[in-house]
């Protein structure tokens, strides 16, 4: 494996929008305007950013470029683990509940965009994200995420983004006027766990240029198994809601509270 370049003490820039972010989410969730936000959101949306943010800090980012399995778990931390429970924490929810009328209109506006409801399709969010990450493993992506810490940085932010995108339009809470059926949502999900799993079984038979044998087979059982455990988390809440769709009003709003 080879070794980053460039990187210093760069990385540390990143604690300033993570730091950022939590002192927003913080703030809004104490606000007398998000109505009792549950402190269990708040845990989701600290231990999201933490999962993300420790991806791209040392010693895991070096450690990453020495070990395949090391890189698999940032996968899984930044691409799977961080967009879950950033979504599970419901962000739009919450600042439409405490930002000020305009700044909430306009987010409303954005939400309701061609642009986003394009990037919120499953269908399309299921690309961005399986795609990324067959890019990732299977191009000289990999190599060059191994010799440049911005590249590995700029597909960490990848991997996060669409991570997100994939799992909100899966499982999400946040207000949307154009959320996909629940039928076609399965649909998406089943197709692209199954894509995750066919990536990994692949790199363990045919390991990635450059990563020895035993590294690659190391890997990729971390992507089987680690993601298996994300994917059926995935897999249940969406069960969930579709179970609670189809139950009587009050009771479906109760199950959607609480998620």
């Amino acid at each position: 494996m080879h070794s980053h370049g460039g990187g210093g003490g760069a990385e540390s820039l990143f604690f300033i929008p993570a730091v950022a972010a939590l002192v927003a989410y913080w703030a809004g969730a104490m606000s007398p305007r998000s109505g009792r936000w549950p402190w269990y959101r708040t845990v989701f949306f600290t231990a999201g950013v933490a999962a993300v943010l420790v991806t791209v800090l040392n010693p895991l980012a070096q450690l990453a470029h020495r070990d395949f399995a090391v890189l698999s778990v940032t996968h899984l931390l930044a691409g799977m683990l961080s967009p879950l429970l950033l979504v599970l924490s419901r962000p739009f929810t919450l600042a439409l509940r405490t930002l000020d009328v305009f700044p909430a209109r306009r987010l409303s506006r954005l939400l309701r965009s061609r642009f986003v409801r394009f990037l919120s399709f499953p269908v399309t969010a299921a690309v961005l994200n399986t795609g990324g990450m067959i890019l990732m493993f299977r191009t000289g992506l990999l190599t060059a995420m191994q010799e440049s810490m911005p590249v590995h940085w700029l597909v960490t932010f990848h991997l996060l983004a669409a991570g997100y995108l994939f799992t909100a339009s899966v499982i999400g809470r946040d207000p949307s006027p154009h959320r996909a059926s629940y039928r076609l949502r399965a649909v998406v999900l089943v197709l692209s766990i199954a894509a995750h799993n066919i990536l990994a079984k692949t790199i363990y038979a045919d390991p990635p240029a450059g990563i020895p044998a035993a590294a690659a087979e190391q890997g990729a059982l971390v992507m089987y198994y680690g993601g298996g455990v994300l994917e059926l988390a995935l897999i249940i809440l969406l069960c969930r809601q579709w179970y609670a769709s189809a139950r009587p009003r009050g009771r479906a709003a109760s199950v959607d509270r609480q998620q």
